[in-house]
């Protein structure tokens, strides 16, 4: 007769198997459940509040990346989300939705902020901002529903000591003009930039000069008649009628020399001049 000492025996080997299997099973199943988590964007899905965000992500330039390659969870983290999920809870603190994020850009565009790139993307601007001024993605970036454009108005918390625009370029963001481009601070603004939008003769006189010789967009734009004494012409007051139109009829620079085109000829001498006196030819202005 078969003591329980036989029947456990007996069954000892069929019970470690199935042990066994019971927990290999799980252990498959757990790490099918971890990567799920870890890398099926379906997952995000669990969550009521992500329909929106997922619609936009499978939009967007990021499409191509899983969630959770931003959006990461520690272990800790996942758990109290699980838990908070079973337990019906509608809302619980978590920081992988807008906070780490921002902390995975540098993994995947370190080579466009470093420094001594070549394109337009790779950039001088984004080198001195993220390394040297140690400024934080999120502080220039929207990061609106997976949109990253820059933000209009993220140079003014540190460029309080700039206007945006001068007179007559108030509806323009400051990267309408400034590029981060792969040059030095000095040439963050080309004149290419200008010259886009403003259709402005490129030879006669003074066309050797650049816009920002005259023009200061973040202080003086619109220029007057002492501007060009003081910084170029102050010789002029002696040259031929000139002190006379200035100082005794009050007769400012720009009313006679039109900008971009400067030279009095017949033309123009037959419009201004003869306001005030009798035409006489231009070219004797100056004796």
């Amino acid at each position: 007769m078969k003591t329980e000492k036989d029947f456990i025996y007996e069954i000892k080997g069929p019970v470690l198997f199935l042990l066994f299997l019971i927990s290999l099973t799980a252990i498959v199943t757990g790490y099918r459940y971890y990567r799920h988590t870890q890398e099926n964007p379906q997952f995000c899905l669990s969550c009521h509040l992500m329909k929106e965000a997922y619609k936009t992500w499978q939009k967007s330039e990021h499409s191509d990346i899983v969630c959770q390659t931003c959006h990461r969870l520690s272990l800790l983290e996942q758990n109290r989300l699980l838990i908070a999920f079973v337990a019906g809870k509608k809302s619980v603190k978590e920081t992988h939705g807008r906070q780490k994020p921002w902390q995975a850009c540098k993994e995947c565009h370190f080579s466009e902020i470093e420094q001594g790139a070549i394109t337009d993307s790779k950039t001088f601007g984004h080198a001195r901002h993220v390394f040297t001024k140690k400024i934080n993605c999120s502080e220039c970036h929207t990061g609106d529903m997976h949109e990253f454009k820059p933000e209009s108005n993220a140079c003014k918390k540190c460029h309080q000591d700039r206007l945006v625009h001068g007179l007559g370029m108030e509806g323009l963001q400051c990267l309408n003009c400034h590029t981060f481009t792969k040059e030095p601070t000095d040439k963050l603004v080309s004149e290419k930039r200008c010259l886009s939008c403003h259709d402005i003769p490129r030879t006669g006189v003074m066309s050797a000069l650049r816009c920002f010789d005259c023009h200061k967009p973040h202080g003086i734009i619109k220029l007057k008649g002492s501007d060009c004494l003081g910084r170029c012409h102050s010789h002029e007051l002696e040259v031929g009628q000139h002190r006379l139109h200035m100082e005794k009829a009050k007769v400012d620079c720009l009313y006679c020399h039109r900008a971009h085109t400067w030279r009095v000829g017949r033309d123009m001498a037959l419009k201004i001049c003869t306001k005030c006196h009798a035409y006489k030819e231009p070219s004797r202005f100056v004796f």
